[in-house]
């Protein structure tokens, strides 16, 4: 029983994050072929504007009222048929955004979702969750290889540049929505609970797992995703810029390395704890953006791959032990409520913050050109490097959690 519903979590994980992959590495490539090069940063504004309505299918709908599982299905089935259609509306920019930020109102949630029904369903989630959130990065790693060597083959070129990518999203989110109706019945934890806005903005998982270690940990994510909001947004195009043919290929060599460290997981929990890993994480972040500044004017390609590589790390040992952190100091009626509260806080205010900086920065170097310079794209990275190790700075003198690490010896 129990190894059937870890294949079903897993796949779940897979069709999530093959759905998110398969278009938003390329859509910074589709929007310049369609003329909209200056309004690139937009998909990755509006992002995460749907990470922060997030909370309230967490808080509210699936904490209080519906199965999870429902909940999920009908989300990606109703993405599905936006994303469908969005690429109808690339000679409008204003309508083009606007539907994208539809299609990620009902994505965006699921995200929180499948982790907390993941959590669920678990009992070790140090051990567990690393190999079932694991096929998550396998379905992003597909994708991208999809896109560059299946699809171009339909498309006669660069599947990057075509709404094929976006088509393909969209299938996958109707096939996923099917799906979730068979994945185990996850019932609604706070079910019968009071209903309040600070539950629904996660207030009440806030109150419980507040204290001094969790608040530096919480505003960390935050800040730590500023800079991440660069790499997501202008890789592509700096890739691009690199010489690097196969784009959305390529940058699945990030998740390739996050396999492998997601399965060795359980050995750096036990050797490192949640502070260690944490701050490797972070330091990770700081040594990718700095190859990327270094690489950049000679256009050195050990550098930018060894840059992209190192998102393993940076992913692993970051994101996925802060939801491990956070679902070990939540209690079951609001595990839902502070997962989707960590989605707020990162993929949420810190990447808008970040896509709408990052989308300035860049623009203020292009000017009038059509596209950065090598050496203006080593002024670029070296702004997210700089950022980056302040906040691991920040972290490492400030965050201190004994409980976690010593249950973590027990």
């Amino acid at each position: 029983m129990k190894s059937a519903i870890n294949t079903k979590l897993s796949v779940l994980m897979f069709l999530q994050f093959f759905i998110w992959g398969a278009w938003y590495t390329s859509i910074a490539v589709y929007m310049t072929a369609q003329g909209m090069g200056s309004l690139t940063h937009w998909p990755f504004t509006v992002n995460p504007l749907a990470a922060i309505v997030a909370p309230f299918f967490l808080g509210l709908v699936a904490d209080r009222f519906f199965a999870t599982e429902k909940v999920l299905a009908l989300l990606h089935i109703a993405g599905g048929v936006v994303l469908l259609a969005v690429p109808q509306f690339a000679g409008n920019p204003t309508a083009f955004i606007l539907g994208l930020l539809v299609y990620n109102l009902c994505y965006m949630p699921t995200l929180g979702l499948a982790n907390s029904l993941a959590f669920h369903h678990i009992e070790d989630q140090e051990k567990q969750f690393p190999r079932i959130r694991v096929f998550g990065t396998v379905g992003w790693i597909v994708a991208g290889l999809a896109v560059s060597f299946v699809l171009g083959k339909f498309t006669g070129g660069a599947a990057e540049g075509t709404a094929a990518p976006l088509m393909t999203a969209g299938v996958a989110s109707l096939l996923l929505g099917a799906f979730c109706f068979t994945l185990p019945h996850t019932p609604p934890s706070a079910k019968g609970k009071q209903v309040s806005f600070g539950s629904i903005l996660g207030l009440d998982a806030f109150r419980q797992l507040g204290s001094g270690p969790f608040y530096v940990f919480l505003l960390s994510s935050f800040l730590i995703c500023i800079p991440l909001a660069a790499y997501y947004n202008f890789t592509q195009l700096f890739l691009g810029a690199a010489g690097v043919q196969n784009i959305a290929a390529v940058q699945t060599l990030g998740q390739m390395s996050e396999v492998a460290f997601m399965l060795l997981m359980p050995l750096f929990f036990a050797r490192l704890g949640v502070k260690w890993m944490l701050i490797v994480g972070m330091g990770a972040w700081v040594v990718r953006y700095a190859l990327f500044a270094l690489g950049a004017p000679d256009q050195v390609q050990w550098m930018v791959i060894g840059g992209i590589a190192l998102h393993g790390i940076c992913y692993d040992f970051f994101f996925v032990t802060g939801q491990i952190y956070v679902d070990k100091k939540s209690s079951p009626a609001v595990r839902g409520q502070a997962q989707g509260m960590l989605v707020l806080v990162t993929y949420g205010v810190g990447m808008l913050i970040g896509a709408q900086i990052a989308g300035r920065v860049y623009n203020g170097f292009l000017g009038s050109a059509t596209a950065l310079t090598n050496v203006q794209w080593q002024s670029f990275w070296w702004l997210p490097a700089a950022f980056a190790l302040g906040v691991l700075v920040l972290f490492a003198l400030l965050f201190r959690d004994k409980k976690v690490e010593e249950d973590r010896r027990m």
